[in-house]
């Protein structure tokens, strides 16, 4: 029996538009109606992701930040990883030395000292996981999105850093023209015991506390609430999703996943913008059908 759907967003369950589709959202309300628990695992942060659920009135619990901070349905928080300070300091050098653009992901919300750089790697970042999306169209897109996303535009990260109370989540950093200036940082920063370093398109380098990944924060949510991996089904099309692909036994690849998350999953489901998020769905609800008719019989 599958308790537990857990699934990304970007390249997943957004389509084109940067949406959660109808048919995606029918989908979730049959699966919760089913008696299954969705989730969405996701490397934005709550204020990314919340108003694209909330469009549909649903209500989930939230792994965010790829793991960095997690929340349960009623949205209080019940996981807190954030960067060391050591740790942060390393970062922000070499993504700093690389020339790199990058923003800091925190636990005030989410901080860009670029609007015109924020609406262009997101726009690059819609252009990379719908392929065929005309910039043009991705730039207007992703500058509607923007005001729905609560980013904090700032001249510099000096007073963020300085702020008491302010913890680092995550670090996003962005190379959408040339995705190889992404290899020095990587460099100095892959071999830090401290980070895990995971993407979630070709363009970006998403860097968190290394206890941070969507697969221990799904099988830690998952046992919480009783939940064996092995009635765990987890949807994803990217590195960063590695991790729970890895973790739940019915481990699904969407139709435009990176060839290392398709080797990886149980099974391959249908394009972000084909409702494949939809289809794995179906596929739980018809597998627990099955089991149940099979103890009754």
């Amino acid at each position: 029996m599958i308790k537990l759907i857990a699934s990304d967003m970007d390249g997943t369950l957004l389509n084109d538009q940067m949406a959660v589709s109808a048919g995606n959202a029918a989908a979730i309300r049959r699966a919760q109606a089913a008696g299954i628990t969705f989730m969405v695992a996701t490397g934005r942060g709550l204020s990314e992701a919340q108003p694209l659920i909330a469009a549909h009135n649903l209500t989930v619990g939230f792994i965010t930040l790829n793991g960095a901070m997690v929340y349960d349905e009623a949205g209080q928080p019940v996981v807190n990883l954030p960067l060391g300070q050591a740790a942060l300091t390393r970062t922000l050098q070499a993504l700093t030395a690389a020339g790199l653009y990058y923003e800091l992901v925190t636990n005030r919300g989410i901080f860009s000292n670029s609007r015109s750089e924020r609406l262009h790697n997101v726009a690059a970042l819609l252009v990379a996981l719908n392929p065929g999306t005309p910039m043009a169209i991705a730039l207007d897109l992703a500058n509607a999105r923007l005001e729905l996303m609560n980013i904090n535009y700032v001249a510099d990260y000096a007073s963020v850093l300085a702020t008491p109370g302010t913890s680092v989540m995550k670090v996003l950093a962005f190379a959408s023209g040339d995705p190889a200036r992404l290899a020095p940082a990587k460099a100095a920063l892959a071999e830090d015991p401290a980070l895990v370093l995971t993407s979630s398109a070709a363009n970006n380098l998403e860097i968190n506390n290394v206890a941070a990944q969507k697969g221990t924060a799904l099988t830690a949510y998952a046992k919480q609430r009783g939940i064996a991996p092995t009635s765990i089904m987890a949807i994803g099309d990217n590195y960063n999703d590695e991790s729970m692909i890895r973790a739940a036994k019915y481990g699904v690849a969407m139709g435009n996943a990176v060839p290392a998350i398709t080797q990886l999953a149980w099974r391959q489901t249908g394009r972000n913008t084909a409702d494949g998020v939809a289809t794995a769905i179906d596929w739980a609800i018809a597998m627990n059908q099955e089991a149940q008719h099979g103890t009754v019989h």
